[in-house]
C-alpha cells in the first residue's frame, strides 16, 4: 500500500511543476505582448510611453474578466507603439 502512495504523490508533485511551469510561461508571453516600441522616433521615449499608457488605461478601466488587457494594447497600437 505505501508503494502507490509514493507513485500518487510523485505524480501529483510532477503534475504540480508542469502546471507552475505553464503559468509562468503564459505571464511571460503576455508581458511580452505589450507594445513599447514607437513607430515614430520623437515619440519614441519613456515619458511619452508613460503618458500614452496612463491614458489608455483610463479609457478602459480594469475589468475582473481581463478584456482590459486587450483593449489597451490596441490603445497602444493605435498610438503608434508596437
Amino acid at each position: 500500500m505505501c508503494v502507490s502512495t509514493l507513485g500518487i504523490n510523485r505524480y501529483f508533485r510532477y503534475l504540480f511543476r508542469i502546471t507552475l511551469g505553464c503559468i509562468a510561461g503564459a505571464f511571460l508571453f503576455g508581458c511580452s505582448l505589450y507594445p513599447d516600441v514607437n513607430s515614430d522616433p520623437a515619440k519614441n521615449n519613456k515619458a511619452t510611453f508613460q503618458r500614452d499608457a496612463l491614458d489608455c488605461a483610463k479609457s478602459y478601466p480594469e475589468t475582473g474578466s481581463g478584456a482590459h488587457v486587450k483593449q489597451r494594447i490596441s490603445c497602444m497600437n493605435l498610438k503608434g507603439w508596437r
